[in-house]
């Protein structure tokens, strides 16, 4: 039975959002593809018309994910600044819902034993989304690549620490400690959108 192309369309879309939520829940190794394609509601046959293989499923739900938080992340730079981003990361809602939030930090450990292809796609998507963030570091601050580098890590693992920890008021500890010191590396105020730190 052949598929009109939108509906083909639709279906592999499908497949990768469910793959994208599992595979940041339950970790790439531990979500099979057949129960990807039961919640997509699909047969296993239905699996290979649309991916070679898991690892391609892998490449491009991970790759899909990382293109809407850079959406995501550029509204919010634009509407607040680096701030709003940064507090818009490190809050309880994303720490508790894995599933719906940043792969980097759901996933890391993982994508670093895909395949060749998948890291270099990933480290290009990755270097796109910390570029998002040093344009928009103040002018003066210094070295606005290194430090969005450094917020992006100060980010994700603060939120890997906040969900390996069994003490809820360490873990938001943590999240309020990274922010505090991921604005400073930011030369942005507690608070407000970016604006230069007074020296």
């Amino acid at each position: 039975m052949r598929y009109e192309k939108g509906r083909r369309g639709a279906s592999r879309q499908k497949i990768m959002d469910v793959a994208a939520r599992r595979f940041r829940e339950d970790g790439i190794a531990a979500s099979g593809l057949s129960g990807i394609m039961q919640e997509a509601g699909l047969t296993n046959g239905a699996f290979y018309p649309h991916f070679a293989s898991k690892s391609a499923l892998v490449r491009e739900s991970v790759l899909s994910a990382l293109e809407r938080q850079s959406d995501q992340v550029g509204n919010l730079l634009r509407d607040g600044g680096v701030a709003a981003a940064i507090d818009a990361y490190l809050t309880p809602e994303h720490r508790d819902n894995p599933g719906l939030g940043c792969a980097s930090s759901a996933l890391l450990p993982e994508i670093a034993r895909e395949p060749t292809d998948t890291r270099k796609l990933y480290t290009d998507r990755v270097a796109g989304l910390v570029q998002q963030l040093a344009a928009a570091i103040p002018a003066g601050a210094g070295d606005p690549k290194g430090r969005a580098w450094a917020i992006f890590s100060t980010l994700i693992g603060a939120l890997e620490l906040s969900r390996a920890v069994d003490d809820p008021a360490l873990s938001r500890h943590i999240l309020t400690a990274a922010a505090q010191a991921a604005k400073s590396l930011a030369c942005v105020d507690e608070t407000g959108p970016a604006h230069r730190k007074p020296s």
